[in-house]
């Protein structure tokens, strides 16, 4: 298996039944290795199949889900995480996140990155991570158990929310970073200045903004139930933009937060 996390990969969320079902296969077909689910999609099973039923073997995927705020607690963890893995046919995922910190503090985040840590000493999972903390909860995570093992923060993180705080704080402790909602629902790509810098260069919109993030550092995960657009985008991987095209990317950022469900977020940085 896979002992990093590839730049770009496939993303499941909102994708149900036969559209999930179809989108892994295609996008397994179109050459990526990376699938991103989680628990609270409704879609593992469907993942589980469409990586069955393509013959890619399993060692050349990088398979991560998510385990939902439910079953954060130390006597479900593990539980949950081994029921992921029955619906995904495997008998190892390559990482395994907290979705979103226990709501209300619930379940301490001690409790559950202790049990998240014991779930891959038990093999359930090759690595581990977090999504959607704040820095005071990554820090907690850190704590809790060491930042070298913490091998990515996935968060919301698009042109128009560069999210420098977070971005910074992982950096700073040698943690990874991967971009969720890249693309920001579309909205970034009838942008003016991304237009222009496609236009320039031959490519897509999309592209153009995949690859800020990977040049910025960040692993990717955008989904498409269109052929054409999974084989566009991961394209990006091989679009380099010049500095000043990066700087110009970076001059979007307007703090514009797209994912912030109540009672379920964190006070953000």
């Amino acid at each position: 298996m896979n002992n990093t996390i590839p730049a770009l990969g496939l993303g499941t969320f909102r994708l149900k039944g036969d559209a999930a079902l179809d989108s892994v296969r295609q996008g397994l077909q179109a050459g990526y290795r990376l699938i991103d689910t989680a628990q609270i999609y409704g879609n593992e099973a469907e993942v589980g199949q469409a990586i069955a039923d393509s013959g890619v073997p399993r060692r050349e995927l990088f398979l991560t889900t998510k385990v939902w705020t439910e079953h954060l607690a130390k006597d479900r963890l593990a539980d949950s995480l081994k029921e992921s893995l029955r619906k995904l046919r495997t008998e190892q995922v390559d990482l395994t996140l907290i979705h979103w910190p226990s709501p209300g503090g619930a379940v301490p985040v001690a409790e559950f990155m202790g049990a998240l840590a014991d779930a891959q000493d038990q093999g359930l999972t090759r690595l581990i991570g977090v999504s959607n903390f704040n820095n005071a909860l990554l820090q907690q995570a850190i704590d809790a158990v060491g930042a070298d093992r913490i091998a990515s923060h996935q968060i919301e993180l698009h042109p128009y929310l560069q999210n420098r705080t977070a971005t910074g704080f992982a950096k700073a402790r040698g943690i990874h970073v991967t971009s969720y909602m890249t693309l920001a629902y579309g909205k970034v790509l009838g942008d003016p200045v991304i237009g222009e810098i496609a236009a320039a260069r031959g490519a897509t919109p999309a592209q153009v903004v995949l690859a800020w993030a990977m040049q910025s550092g960040y692993a990717v995960i955008p989904s498409s139930t269109k052929r054409v657009n999974l084989d566009s985008n991961l394209k990006a991987a091989t679009l380099v933009l010049r500095a000043d095209e990066m700087k110009r990317i970076a001059g979007l950022d307007r703090g514009e937060r797209l994912v912030n469900p109540e009672g379920l977020a964190p006070k953000w940085d």
